[in-house]
């Protein structure tokens, strides 16, 4: 008996996976997977939200469409066990709270008002994140922890600074010129990217490296692909919008930190799903 109990607590360890399932951990992981959806929602009701204050009536429709997921991923981070935390269901609360009166009231304010409240909102849910990985690491194992901060303190960031670069960008390039103040604002977004980037990098090759049973095969590969992307569109913005004439496709230009953004958000699926595997255990 003695040496088989030995020798399945071998196998455990070798595979990193917990005997009982760890229910708490589950549920993190939904919370931190409607936290996603949050910032996603609330970057299109920005983005849409200017593109309809600045004449685009067609965006008006979208608009409601985005802030219906908003609220739909604050319903479902509600109905979880962690809003339960005292500090957790504060900060939720101050939060939704900020964001349907800025919902109510972002259609009747000027469209370079409505995109910065927005991205106030949206760095306050970044940093309300931080507090949800710090409240829910308790509960999960080691491989768990390591990896929702990289999700919640690494990729959200590093796809919102990206949709910031996006955002700039394409305004510019509709413009066909840039002034002083916008090349300032451009390379400190580049900074951003480029500092976030390097955490995340490093971040999920060691998450990988605890955790490959639960990622697919061509998860290294997904993230070296954003890397490159990463790059080239800095690379683009430093060459193209440095220049006194600016002969950019916006929607092009926009379409290319979509992709961007869509690969991190599609990589930060992958490692919630891990965490999601790693808490069910043998038993």
């Amino acid at each position: 008996m003695r040496v088989f109990i030995l020798i399945l607590f071998m196998i455990l360890a070798v595979q990193a996976k917990p005997i009982f399932s760890n229910n708490k951990q589950a549920d993190s992981g939904i919370y931190i997977n409607s936290l996603k959806d949050l910032v996603i929602a609330t970057q299109k009701t920005r983005g849409l939200t200017n593109s309809y204050l600045s004449g685009n009536l067609i965006a008006l429709m979208l608009v409601q469409e985005a802030k219906d997921d908003m609220r739909m991923a604050i319903s479902t981070m509600e109905s979880l066990e962690l809003s339960s935390d005292p500090i957790v269901s504060k900060r939720a609360s101050e939060l939704s709270g900020r964001l349907m009166e800025l919902n109510r009231k972002g259609l009747k304010l000027k469209p370079e008002v409505a995109f910065k409240r927005y991205t106030e909102e949206i760095e306050q849910i970044l940093l309300f994140a931080q507090t949800v990985s710090k409240r829910s690491s308790e509960h999960m194992s080691p491989f768990a922890n390591e990896t929702s901060v990289m999700m919640m303190e690494q990729m959200l960031p590093l796809s919102e600074y990206v949709g910031q670069l996006r955002g700039m960008g394409s305004g510019i390039a509709a413009k066909g010129k840039v002034s002083k103040e916008q090349r300032d604002d451009l390379e400190a977004v580049i900074v951003q990217v480029v500092k976030f980037n390097e955490y995340f990098q490093k971040s999920i090759k060691n998450s990988i490296k605890q955790g490959k049973n639960y990622y697919p095969q061509d998860i290294e590969a997904k993230a070296a692909k954003i890397d490159t992307s990463i790059k080239e569109y800095i690379s683009f913005v430093k060459r193209e919008f440095y220049k006194e004439t600016i002969a950019v496709n916006p929607d092009n230009y926009f379409a290319s930190g979509t992709q961007i953004i869509t690969q991190i958000i599609s990589l930060y699926d992958e490692a919630n799903r891990a965490v999601l595997k790693d808490s069910k255990g043998w038993l």
